[in-house]
């Protein structure tokens, strides 16, 4: 048994590393945070970052993928999000922060039929190396941040979920992001501003 233990406490530490790795490096941004640019590439495979767009007075960034059920059920949501809000200033920046090798549904190729199919109108980045979800502690698919405008930068003001209602979207009660904004378009910080994401984990990489 002795012998034992010291292979037993590697094994440990190599798990235990394991499991550290395949989790977020930090907690992320939190509300009244600055959020730093990124450049990813689109599913028509141009790089897009926040900056492109000098008329946008927000984003909606959503990390989520094709292959989570909770992403599904809320995919068209998103879209009726864009749809809605692209117009005032405030359009959808979706973000795929899965492996490949872990989620095989969440290849580059299959993220760009997903938006073929499903006519996306916004961009449908890849996040290679997982580090954007990472910054902003991204931890669920799908999770949302709004982001608003302030000069140069762009500053988070809402962080969660869409609503509260994942399985039905005609039995929400709550549509949290859409009053975020009807506050945030108004001058005025949201009355809610952080809600729990609901949704799958996010498929990080294997050590």
């Amino acid at each position: 048994m002795k012998k034992l233990l010291p292979f037993l406490a590697a094994c440990l530490v190599l798990a235990l590393s394991s499991f550290i790795v395949l989790r977020p490096a930090a907690d992320g941004y939190q509300v009244g945070d600055k959020a730093a640019d990124f450049k990813l590439r689109n599913v028509d495979g141009k790089m897009v970052s926040l900056a492109d767009n000098k008329a946008a007075k927000g984003y909606i960034v959503v990390f989520t993928c094709n292959t989570c059920p909770y992403a599904k059920a809320y995919e068209q949501r998103i879209i009726d999000l864009n749809t809605k809000y692209a117009a005032q200033g405030y359009p959808v920046v979706a973000i795929n922060p899965n492996d490949p090798a872990v989620a095989p549904g969440d290849s580059f190729a299959d993220m760009q039929k997903r938006a073929k199919d499903k006519k996306y109108a916004f961009p449908y980045l890849q996040d290679e190396t997982q580090q954007v979800a990472r910054q902003y502690g991204a931890t669920r698919t799908p999770h949302l941040y709004v982001l608003t405008r302030q000069g140069n930068d762009f500053v988070v003001s809402y962080i969660g979920a869409i609503d509260d209602n994942s399985e039905d979207a005609k039995q929400v009660k709550t549509k949290y992001l859409e009053n975020a904004l009807t506050d945030i378009m108004a001058g005025k910080p949201a009355s809610v501003n952080s809600t729990k994401a609901i949704g799958c984990t996010i498929k990080w990489k294997r050590a």
